[in-house]
């Protein structure tokens, strides 16, 4: 094994070779239209039930 093996991480991998990823472009929707004047709503996910919640500072909580 030579110096740069040594220092190059797993086999064959190249620390100075960085893959960039593209930005991945999300969708937002403005809370106001989620809650719609409620301080709460129900989103149903994968078969499950979840409560999103305004807290009275301008937070939001999820829970199952």
């Amino acid at each position: 094994m030579n110096e740069r093996d040594r220092h190059s991480g797993p086999a064959g991998a190249d620390s100075t070779a960085r893959v960039a990823s593209a930005p991945v472009a999300r969708h937002a929707v403005p809370s106001s239209q989620l809650f719609q004047g409620r301080r709460e709503v129900a989103i149903e996910h994968n078969g499950e039930t979840y409560s999103l919640r305004q807290t009275s500072k301008g937070g939001l909580i999820l829970t199952k």
